[in-house]
């Protein structure tokens, strides 16, 4: 399978990107990576070893000439390419709607005019809103709460439509909180662990009881992995971690590890429409595609911390 990574230089899509150039993903034969290099896309995610091992394009999936000639070369499409930061998106939202809802319709426009062209589309759980107890599955409404969660239920939407309406071969993956190496340092976990190494307090929103399931990076390119490779046409998979906690619990987690104390959290205001909680059921993915988290929480967080204190040269030059 030859596929194109859209926004394959960012934290989820290098790790999916990296692993396919390792062969852990045996169907996955050649890789284009087709990124515009934005604040949180940087080809610093790779060594100049794995940089010969796939083609880069430094461009925009909303650029439809561009996009039309890379598709013309592949038989599958994952798609990374989104603006993901909900604060940035409460700032100003133009940069969410253009990129991720017109630059999904240029794709899947795109896919339209060519045959036997597989489309996956990485979304995420804030799709659903916030849920107070149990779990959602994929048949839930999707009731986001910020621009950066529209946008991206947007893009779901006519992913969708164009299934619907065209018969276009699309899989929707919906992912929790993502940890790991190279995220992008205004995430919380890695926002937290520079700031500590800096000695600089860490903001905790509100009263810290806001609860997410955390996914690391390796599982959730494997779930993406699964739902590319086998997953039904037109279907959406979660992919879960299976590791649910409040801000204030993983806040003290990531200080008993840096060994600092609660002196450290600053308490600021609360996001806008902050969602209290997300919960995603895995037994479609688990059962359909046979996806289990492989990453314990409990030793992964402190592997990911470790990598933050050992690579202060790709972080530091990021959050300045």
């Amino acid at each position: 399978m030859r596929i194109l990574v859209t926004g394959g230089a960012g934290f989820i899509g290098s790790n999916f990107v990296k692993k396919c150039i390792t062969s852990q993903f045996s169907a996955i034969d050649s890789v284009i990576v087709l990124d515009s290099l934005t604040y949180a896309g940087t080809l610093a995610n790779f060594t100049s070893a794995e940089l010969s091992q796939f083609e880069f394009v430094h461009g925009d999936i909303r650029d439809l000439d561009l996009v039309n000639n890379l598709i013309s070369r592949v038989d599958a499409i994952v798609n990374f390419a989104a603006e993901s930061h909900v604060d940035r998106s409460i700032d100003g939202s133009t940069e969410f709607i253009s990129t991720n809802i017109i630059g999904t319709h240029n794709l899947l426009e795109a896919i339209r005019k060519h045959e036997n062209i597989r489309f996956l589309q990485v979304s995420t759980d804030e799709v659903y809103g916030s849920i107070s107890e149990g779990a959602w599955s994929e048949n839930e409404p999707l009731l986001p709460n910020s621009p950066y969660s529209a946008s991206k239920a947007s893009a779901d939407l006519l992913v969708r439509s164009y299934f619907r309406t065209h018969g276009l071969d699309v899989v929707t993956t919906r992912c929790s909180n993502n940890y790991g190496p190279n995220q992008y340092p205004e995430k919380i976990i890695p926002l937290f662990v520079t700031n500590l190494i800096d000695n600089l307090k860490i903001p905790v929103y509100g009263d810290g009881k806001n609860s997410r399931d955390w996914l690391h990076v390796d599982d959730h390119c494997f779930g993406i992995y699964l739902a590319l490779n086998s997953g039904k046409a037109g279907e959406i998979y979660n992919i879960g971690g299976g590791a649910e906690l409040s801000n204030i619990d993983l806040t003290l987690l990531i200080l008993n590890q840096l060994g600092k104390n609660e002196t450290y959290i600053n308490y600021v205001t609360d996001r806008k429409g902050h969602d209290l909680r997300y919960s995603v059921n895995i037994d479609k993915i688990s059962t359909e595609l046979g996806y289990s988290p492989k990453k314990r929480f409990t030793e992964s967080l402190p592997e990911t911390i470790q990598w933050y204190i050992n690579n202060e040269k790709w972080w530091r030059p990021l959050k300045k």
